[in-house]
């Protein structure tokens, strides 16, 4: 057996960002491995998960998780390697599930990580389609929009990690199904593989008129990923009895400042109002423990189906996740984005 390492490749908030981030605000560094202490184990990360959320973490306002101190090492979910242990749950060569961040290799307490499933189709998934962003998907869409066969849902994002996955969903319970993608490759993937009836490009200058040909009978549910200009597209066109889950804004999380243009805040609340519209946010991680598992049942059982398509965008080397991650704030990625860290 070949040695064991004893430093791990770290990819560090070197700075807050002000507005997009950049290179700069990153910062590489080896940092030394512990011994392994009872309880612990040694993980080789395979691939890291880049998600939207990480911007909310590299700003300092307050929000539903604690951000990353300046200096710290950058959160994300990952699928790793044992390399050794000292848990007697744990055997070297599994693969785990965990979140142990942008770094090479990890010392990890044991009860933190779980096994991937044996019948995984690939280790990636775990951090897509059957991980948190598939998870938020399907609870998000069941579980606030209630979509009933024969409505109208319309996802922002719809190429991404989360809306690709509210659509196909959407379609296997009977809905139509128009997405909202930047670009036309994204949109003709939408329709042509992904089963959508409709997508319509949110970078055409068009966008209201565009979403309303696509929508005639206007828009029973609607998964927000994004905000901005897509919502302002989207609320007049939202029915009564409309239901909102809202999961994003990537829209905003550069903002430095609000929108130009009058104030619209009177708009939102007008149309809730008087279209009994129910808008609701939600963060996943707060029905993990109770909804996964019955997730993972149902969702497994759709990709062995074939009912359910997966695209990654797999990006080589920790060393290339700050562009990624940049790239993906900016709309360039394209499917699922993860980094594939080590062999």
């Amino acid at each position: 057996m070949s040695s064991l390492p004893t430093h791990s490749r770290q990819v560090l908030l070197a700075s807050r960002p002000d507005g997009a981030p950049t290179p700069e605000n990153f910062r590489f560094h080896d940092a030394p491995l512990a011994p392994l202490a009872d309880g612990q184990v040694l993980l080789a990360t395979q691939y890291l998960s880049l998600d939207p959320y990480m911007r909310g973490r590299m700003s300092s306002a307050a929000s539903y998780a604690a951000p990353v101190e300046v200096g710290g090492l950058m959160v994300g979910g990952t699928v790793s390697r044992v390399l050794a242990t000292r848990d007697s749950a744990f055997a070297e060569g599994d693969l785990v599930l965990g979140y142990t961040g942008w770094q090479s290799h990890a010392v990890a307490e044991g009860k933190g990580l779980s096994k991937l499933p044996a019948h995984i189709p690939q280790p990636s998934y775990a951090l897509g389609v059957l991980g948190m962003p598939g998870f938020t998907a399907y609870r998000g869409l069941t579980w606030i929009g209630e979509p009933k066969p024969g409505e109208t849902v319309v996802v922002s994002a719809a190429t991404g990690a989360v809306g690709a996955v509210v659509g196909q969903i959407a379609k296997i319970l009977g809905c139509r199904v128009v997405g909202i993608a930047g670009g036309a490759r994204k949109c003709a993937y939408a329709v042509e593989t992904l089963g959508f009836d409709a997508c319509v490009d949110h970078r055409d200058a068009d966008l209201r008129e565009r979403l309303q040909q696509a929508c005639p009978d206007g828009i029973d549910v609607y998964f927000e990923n994004v905000g901005g200009a897509v919502f302002d597209a989207v609320l007049p066109l939202l029915n009564k009895f409309a239901r909102v889950p809202l999961c994003g804004l990537v829209a905003q999380y550069n903002a430095r400042a609000l929108p130009d243009g009058p104030d619209r805040f009177s708009v939102l609340p007008r149309a809730l109002l008087t279209k009994s519209i129910r808008m609701q946010g939600f963060i996943i991680f707060d029905s993990y423990a109770e909804h996964y598992a019955g997730f993972l049942d149902t969702m497994s059982a759709w990709l062995a189906e074939g009912r359910i398509k997966v695209l990654e965008d797999v990006v080589s080397g920790l060393d290339n996740a700050p562009a990624a991650f940049i790239g993906m704030l900016e709309g360039r990625n394209f499917g699922k984005l993860v980094v594939r860290v080590g062999a």
